[in-house]
């Protein structure tokens, strides 16, 4: 699911859509207004579930989608090998994520233990922040 926002609401941190993708803004700049034309505004971002650098320059007056992720708890049923089986705490579904490296070194996650997760149009990650 994703709404539609102007360009020149959109703020660092917050998500969203370039190429199709759920991104995470890193920087916003805007340039001013030339002599035949509008201010315009470069959006660079981090895609969520790839970790990918995408850059987007639109109008300021311009419309992009901003996608809506849940965030959602789980508790870690089994790990096995790089991938974590978790319980959604709300519905009690069950889902199995590919867990991050640096997460499978430390050894954060633990079978019990309750960790946090996003969800975006079937597509999961475990967020450890």
């Amino acid at each position: 699911m994703k709404e539609l926002t102007e360009v020149r609401t959109l703020k660092d941190g917050r998500y969203v859509v370039i190429d199709e993708e759920p991104c995470t803004i890193v920087s916003i700049t805007t340039s001013k207004p030339g002599k035949h034309g509008a201010a315009k505004a470069r959006v660079e971002a981090i895609g969520v579930f790839d970790t990918q650098k995408r850059t987007a320059i639109q109008p300021v007056t311009a419309k992009m989608y901003v996608p809506v992720i849940e965030r959602k708890n789980g508790q870690v049923l089994s790990i096995s090998d790089d991938t974590a089986q978790l319980m959604d705490m709300e519905d009690y579904s069950t889902i199995e994520l590919k867990m991050p490296a640096e997460l499978m070194e430390k050894g954060r996650i633990e079978p019990g233990k309750e960790v946090s997760f996003l969800h975006y149009e079937g597509r999961y990650k475990i967020d450890m922040k």
